[in-house]
């Protein structure tokens, strides 16, 4: 049996629709932050309808203000106190391939059928596993997502956002769109959440601390061990409710991720990181159509326009060297 492009279609349409969207979940199944940031729209989302950048405002100085007493004369100045971050919309695609020959190998309509919706899952878990990898991504100028490497990059003069650190310096001489890593060798303790907490704290209210800490399995097999022994933790708030793993600390998820790079750990204020997606590019799918020149072999493809986006780098906090 041999499909045709309208009997595509209508599998791919029953796919995608039926299962109580379990089927989309596959783009956020292996990854927390995807789930968190993309699939529930937590912290910072941004729909974009247009253009090559996404425009992200940022508070960096205050306003004109201060004590006075009687007689003395108010400034009505404004002082510029608005900036803002420009993130390239970064495209990502996967194709589903159907050839005319496997659809002669199977064994009457059920067997097609599952090769149709084998090669449609084969295609989404191909952009989870892009995205997924790419949060990390160390330049913020490749053609992958602006990843965590380069949000916490402390070069000053490399750009994130399309801004680099010594563009952007404060009345007090502070730089408040600055990088922050520690490469220093460092073991992985409760120390290393703890003063996470501390170098990136933005303020000492609410939401004014790292609610997140990712790293690889091995590293938080470490912290889990620790603090069963110490019964010092509850179950993550986010990642439990997500159906992941994590466990909480002061206030921080703690959670691993196999697509966090060796030796890696990173501390994330959810309140100021997110993504911008194009308003035509949330996981759009393009109709089936038959592949030039190859006789009856029929594809389609998936495709992603979005990138990671922040408005306080220095609400975040990275480590390079955690053993």
């Amino acid at each position: 049996m041999s499909l045709s492009l309208t009997q595509l279609e209508a599998i791919t349409k029953d796919y995608f629709m039926l299962d109580n969207g379990k089927a989309v979940d596959l783009y956020f199944y292996d990854s927390f932050l995807l789930n968190y940031f993309l699939k529930q729209k937590k912290g910072l989302y941004e729909t974009i309808p247009g253009g090559d950048y996404i425009v992200i405002p940022m508070d960096y100085d205050g306003a004109e203000g201060g004590f006075y007493v009687k007689g003395d004369t108010l400034s009505s100045d404004d002082r510029t106190s608005i900036n803002a971050a420009r993130f390239q919309i970064k495209h990502i695609y996967s194709n589903a391939t159907v050839y005319r020959i496997d659809e002669l190998k199977t064994n009457g309509d059920y067997g097609v059928i599952s090769l149709v919706t084998n090669r449609l899952e084969k295609a989404q878990k191909q952009v989870n596993k892009d995205l997924s990898t790419s949060m990390y991504a160390a330049s913020a100028g490749s053609s992958q997502l602006d990843g965590m490497r380069a949000l916490c990059n402390e070069t000053a003069t490399t750009k994130y956002g399309d801004i680099a650190e010594d563009d952007l310096v404060a009345e007090d001489g502070t730089k408040p769109w600055e990088g922050k890593m520690s490469s220093a060798s460092t073991a992985m303790t409760l120390d290393v959440i703890r003063n996470t907490r501390r170098l990136a704290k933005i303020r000492d209210g609410k939401d004014g601390k790292p609610d997140l800490f990712v790293t690889t399995e091995a590293l938080y097999q470490e912290v889990e061990t620790i603090l069963q022994a110490q019964q010092r933790f509850t179950e993550g708030v986010k990642t439990a409710s997500a159906g992941f793993t994590g466990v909480n600390y002061l206030g921080t998820d703690i959670f691993p991720d196999d697509f966090c790079p060796s030796g890696y750990g990173f501390g994330i204020n959810s309140k100021h990181l997110g993504f911008g997606v194009h308003v035509d590019g949330n996981f759009m799918r393009l109709p089936w159509a038959m592949i030039p020149d190859s006789p009856n072999d029929r594809t389609m493809k998936i495709l992603a326009d979005m990138n990671l986006i922040c408005n306080n780098r220095k609400a975040h906090y990275g480590w390079s060297a955690l053993s």
